[in-house]
C-alpha cells in the first residue's frame, strides 16, 4: 500500500537550515537579547516607517513583477545600468537562483566552509554536489585551495566577503587571482551581505571588479546594515545575462508591494544610514578590545558580529550565555557568532566572555 507522496532521494542528504534561536522568555526580571541572527537593533528609519504604512494602504494589488523603481533605486545608487540588477526576497532566494540557473545533477558547486549555512542546501536542492573547501586556520578564505578544487564539473563558487560566520575578508589580490585561474564559463558569486560594515581598504570591491568579469555577480542584501531583515529584499549586480537567467527562475511576484517600497526609501537616506553602521562598527570595535584585553581569543570582523573560536568548548559557552540571558549562534564544536548588538548586551557578552576565558 501507498504510504503516500514521494519526494527525491536527495532530500535525505539535505541539511535543514537552522535560523537564529530566540531567547526563552525570562523569568527573573534579566532582559534577554537575541544576539544569534546578525540582525540590526536600529529599527527602520522614521521615513522608511512612513513609507511602509504608506504602502500598506496597497497590499490588496499584485506587487510591481519586474520591481522596476527598486530597480532604478538600487542602480542610481550603486552607479550601475538597471539591466544590470536583480531583486529577490532577500540574498538567500539569490543563492537559490543561481545554483538552479547554473547547477544541476552531476554538477559542483564550491564554496569555503564554514561559510553561509544556505550554500550546501542550494546546491543540493538544484541536485548539484556541494564541494566545501576548509577555512585557513585564521578564518579566512583558501582561495588557493578554493581555485584548485575548480573541476571540469564546476559550474558556480560562491565567496562570502565579509564570510559568514567569521567576519574575515577578501582581499582585492586574492579575488584578481582568483578569478584569472577559474574558467570565465565558472559562476562567481560574491556575497557582500555584510560589506557596508567592512573597513579593511584592502578588501575585494566586488562593484568595482564585476565590471571586468563576464562571470562574476556580486550579492547584497537590504537585511543587515538597512535593518529590513523582516521584510526579506536583496539585490544582485552582474552583466545582463547573469541577470537574465536570475529572471528566468525568480519567483514571480517574490518581493512584496511592502518590500519593494521601504528598500527604495532606504536608499533615500544615505547619511542616517552611513551613522548607524558607523555607530556599529564602532561598537565593534569596542567589543573586540574588551575581548582582547580580557585575554579572550576572537577573529578581526569586517561584518557586524563577531567570531570566537571555541572549539569544544562551544556547547559550554552556549549553554552559559543562554543562562545569562544572551541567545548567540553556536557552531558545535567550532565556534560562537555574536551579533553587536545593543550596547547592554555588547557589554553582557564581554563580561560573560571574560569571565568564560579565566
Amino acid at each position: 500500500m501507498n504510504s503516500g507522496p514521494r519526494f527525491r532521494d536527495a532530500l535525505q542528504e539535505i541539511p535543514g537550515y537552522r535560523a537564529g534561536k530566540r531567547p526563552d522568555p525570562r523569568t527573573d526580571g534579566v532582559e534577554a537579547f537575541k544576539v544569534s541572527s546578525n540582525e540590526n537593533p536600529y529599527p527602520p528609519l522614521p521615513q522608511v516607517v512612513k513609507v511602509i504604512e504608506q504602502a500598506a494602504h496597497h497590499v490588496n494589488r499584485y506587487p510591481d513583477p519586474g520591481s522596476a523603481e527598486l530597480i532604478e533605486a538600487i542602480a542610481a545608487h550603486a552607479g550601475v545600468p538597471r539591466e544590470h540588477v536583480a531583486v529577490a526576497t532577500g540574498a538567500v532566494a539569490l543563492c537559490y537562483q543561481f545554483a538552479q540557473s547554473t547547477a544541476g545533477p552531476g554538477d559542483e558547486v564550491v564554496f569555503a566552509w564554514r561559510s553561509f549555512e544556505a550554500y550546501p542546501i542550494v546546491t543540493s536542492v538544484a541536485g548539484a554536489q556541494p564541494v566545501a573547501v576548509p577555512l585557513l586556520a585564521d578564518g579566512r578564505h583558501d582561495m588557493a585551495a578554493l581555485a584548485a578544487a575548480v573541476t571540469d564539473r564546476t559550474r558556480l563558487v560562491f565567496i562570502c566577503s565579509p564570510n559568514n560566520p567569521t567576519g574575515t575578508v577578501v582581499t582585492q589580490d586574492e579575488l584578481d587571482e582568483f578569478m584569472a585561474a577559474v574558467p570565465n564559463d565558472v559562476m562567481v558569486v560574491l556575497d557582500e551581505a555584510y560589506i557596508e560594515f567592512c573597513r579593511d581598504p584592502s578588501a575585494a570591491a566586488g562593484l568595482v571588479t564585476y565590471t571586468k568579469h563576464q562571470n562574476l555577480a556580486v550579492l547584497r542584501t537590504f537585511s543587515k546594515a538597512y535593518g529590513l531583515a523582516g521584510l526579506r529584499v536583496g539585490y544582485a549586480i552582474a552583466q545582463p545575462p547573469v541577470i537574465e537567467a536570475l529572471n528566468k527562475t525568480a519567483l514571480p511576484f517574490g518581493v512584496s508591494v511592502i518590500a519593494q517600497a521601504a528598500a527604495a526609501a532606504s536608499l533615500a537616506d544615505d547619511a542616517e544610514l552611513r551613522a548607524r553602521v558607523d555607530a556599529l562598527v564602532a561598537e565593534r570595535t569596542r567589543v573586540m578590545q574588551g575581548l582582547r584585553a580580557a585575554g579572550v581569543e576572537v577573529v578581526p570582523s569586517e561584518a557586524n558580529f563577531v567570531w570566537l573560536p571555541l572549539g569544544e568548548q562551544t556547547e559550554e559557552f552556549a549553554n552559559r550565555s543562554e543562562q545569562a540571558g544572551l541567545t548567540v549562534r553556536a557552531f558545535a564544536g567550532e565556534g560562537v557568532r555574536v551579533t553587536i548588538a545593543e550596547t547592554a548586551a555588547n557589554d553582557r557578552f564581554i563580561g560573560l566572555a571574560s569571565d568564560f576565558s579565566r
